[in-house]
């Protein structure tokens, strides 16, 4: 029996090991992050009044000229966006031109973080140079190699590194490069030729040179006039290459079409940003009966395989007393809003007081669920997705109940689960 106490929904507990703490918790609403799919850096746009008024200064005065396809694509926007931006203007709605504050918050910056970006810089100058010997895990090699292995190869390794840098850093033409060599057992030519490689200029890249196929500048002028066309505005260079195939013309393959923009700084992201709000975690607080309750369904096997009963239990988390049950063939929203009036009645349960906690399933999530939620005044809670420890009373509930040494495999009728004890 447990005692009355302020009992916490802590969705901290797992499902195999669930225990109520003490920490009075207020619920907290989730705010919404939004962040992108199907890009390489992860940032959602974000217009400012300042740039929309910018961009309707370039394309009025880029009507005449026939420039504001080739500013939509610049700006990855299509001609939509432009209309709404001039009907606002010219409804002075400034409002609408201001912007809207959402989206990921930036990580403060750690302080430590250049500094140890310049030691990682400097360790592998160092290490270039030959001077930073990194150890390695000893490797077990060969007998037949008839090197050292272990820790004394290691260290054996890293002197010889430390007499080469040594030998490297005797200033050349000075006759000591010779005799100190001798004096260490080193190799005359390893020293010259790590000092050779340390001196040496960098290598210069040669220009590539044009492909002999490639469109001359006339060609990629006119398919570049093609792609400005106001009516190849808002259609994507594979789109254009169709209509324009499918009018007996053909400039130059999509691929093309692609580097010609890409070299005028005009293919820019133009899609919807997808969005993935951040749920904070539910966190409840009982302090008395019939304030917080939580439900959930679990499978019971049935005679046969792939065959189940669902059990429907609403639990009390201050007192951990089921307040209403029922087995069913299947889950439905319509069966659980019965349970749930029969208990509301049953215990006499008044208006804006009780909050239900339940996961993402299809029943608790259902418009059945939440319109009856409205109407009696009670207000319902939600894991976060991919959660499974966010309901930990029915989880741990189920599994008390399902680890009893009595409880059975499987069970051969609806009316045999139904029973009572």
């Amino acid at each position: 029996m447990v005692m009355p106490s302020q009992t916490a929904l802590s969705p901290d507990a797992g499902s195999d090991a669930v225990s109520p703490t003490t920490s009075p918790v207020r619920v907290v609403s989730a705010p919404v992050v939004p962040t992108v799919e199907l890009t390489s850096t992860p940032k959602r746009r974000s217009f400012t009044a300042k740039y929309k008024l910018r961009i309707l200064d370039e394309t009025d005065h880029a009507a005449d000229t026939g420039g504001v396809s080739a500013i939509l694509r610049r700006e990855g926007l299509y001609s939509s966006a432009l209309t709404d931006c001039r009907r606002a203007r010219a409804a002075g709605t400034l409002g609408a031109l201001q912007p809207r504050h959402r989206g990921p918050q930036k990580s403060p910056k750690n302080p430590l973080q250049a500094e140890l970006s310049k030691a990682n810089r400097e360790v592998a100058a160092l290490r270039r140079c030959g001077v930073v010997w990194i150890r390695r895990k000893p490797s077990s090699r060969s007998k037949k190699s008839g090197g050292t292995s272990g820790r004394d190869g290691a260290d054996a390794r890293a002197r010889r590194q430390i007499m080469i840098a040594t030998a490297i850093a005797l200033p050349p033409g000075s006759g000591l490069t010779s005799a100190v060599c001798s004096a260490l057992s080193l190799s005359r030519a390893s020293v010259l030729r790590h000092r050779a490689v340390l001196t040496a200029p960098p290598p210069l890249r040669k220009a590539r040179p044009p492909s002999s196929r490639a469109l001359p500048e006339r060609e990629r002028d006119q398919v570049l006039h093609h792609l400005r066309e106001p009516r190849f505005a808002d259609q994507t260079p594979t789109e254009v290459f169709a209509s324009l195939l499918d009018e007996g013309t053909y400039l130059c393959s999509i691929r093309t079409m692609y580097r010609i923009l890409a070299a005028q700084g005009e293919v820019a992201e133009r899609r919807r940003q997808r969005t993935h709000p951040v749920y904070q975690k539910p966190e409840l607080l009982a302090e008395a009966p019939n304030q917080v309750w939580s439900w959930d369904i679990t499978k019971l096997r049935g005679p046969v395989k792939w065959s189940y009963f669902y059990l429907y239990v609403i639990l009390d988390i201050f007192s951990r007393r089921v307040v209403g049950w029922r087995v069913e063939h299947a889950e439905s929203a319509s069966q659980f809003k019965e349970l749930f009036i029969d208990a509301m009645e049953k215990h006499e349960v008044p208006r804006d007081q009780l909050t239900l906690h339940a996961d993402r399933g299809g029943p608790m999530k259902a418009k059945t669920t939440a319109l009856m939620l409205v109407d009696l005044g009670v207000l319902k809670s939600h894991s976060r997705p991919h959660t499974s420890n966010d309901n930990p009373f029915s989880e741990a509930h189920f599994k008390t109940l399902k680890y009893q040494p009595e409880f059975p495999k499987n069970f051969e009728t609806i009316e045999q689960v139904r029973i009572p004890g």
